[in-house]
């Protein structure tokens, strides 16, 4: 699996993004934001970080980046696109993923692990993984309250299974760190093929960092495009 890394200023997980999916076997490629290409990838990774400064909102400038209309095409042809944390606002923000995001609940950053839980499985994202189980994998964001457009746009999320994990205890109970609606975590679009959360899997693919439960994600990316 060949995987294009987006790099805008400000990005900071890009190394942290490339060693873990080297770690299982795919090829990367960094691809700059001001690039027309992306390197014919199977996936594109927009990784976590603060690009340019999180000025105006995160990942509201990187929207206009001129590789994201590389980004936005490719997702529209049934591309894999897969945004961790600051990647994820950048999805939201170029409208490829339904929602936006705003200002933690306590209005304060957040850096720790937490759990989430497995909601739905019927994508390649999640796959090689049960309904309802439980992993730990680090989060770090100041802007992770994911809201929903509307009522009626939540509802018709939970009912075309787009919503992928939320945020518990380690016993499976709602544990909100940030304010989300329902708990969210991690969603998907309608065709599935892009996927944005907010925790950093990359973060947990070593045991000695506290965690290995991010690598099956990747994992089960790379099983379902190769």
């Amino acid at each position: 699996m060949k995987v294009s890394i987006v790099v805008f200023p400000g990005t900071n997980c890009d190394r942290d993004t490339q060693w873990a999916f080297e770690k299982i076997g795919a090829q990367t490629e960094f691809v700059w934001h001001n690039e027309h290409d992306l390197k014919n990838p199977d996936l594109v990774v927009l990784p976590g970080g603060f690009s340019y400064g999180d000025y105006l909102r995160s990942g509201a400038i990187a929207r206009f980046s001129p590789i994201m209309q590389e980004v936005i095409e490719f997702a529209n042809k049934g591309g894999y696109v897969l945004g961790i944390c600051n990647g994820f606002q950048v999805l939201l923000e170029s409208h490829l993923l339904p929602g936006a995001m705003k200002r933690n609940e306590n209005l304060h950053f957040i850096s720790k692990h937490h759990h989430l839980k497995v909601i739905n499985n019927n994508n390649a994202f999640l796959k090689n993984f049960k309904m309802g189980d439980i992993v730990n994998i680090p989060i770090a964001h100041a802007e992770g309250n994911y809201t929903p457009q509307s009522e009626d746009d939540l509802k018709r999320m939970w009912d075309n299974e787009q919503i992928l994990l939320q945020y518990v205890d380690k016993d499976g109970n709602i544990s909100n760190p940030n304010g989300s609606a329902d708990s969210i975590a991690g969603i998907c679009n309608q065709n599935k093929n892009v996927f944005g959360l907010m925790p950093h899997p990359e973060r947990a693919v070593e045991s000695i960092l506290g965690s290995e439960d991010g690598i099956g994600m990747l994992i089960s990316l790379m099983d379902s495009i190769k």
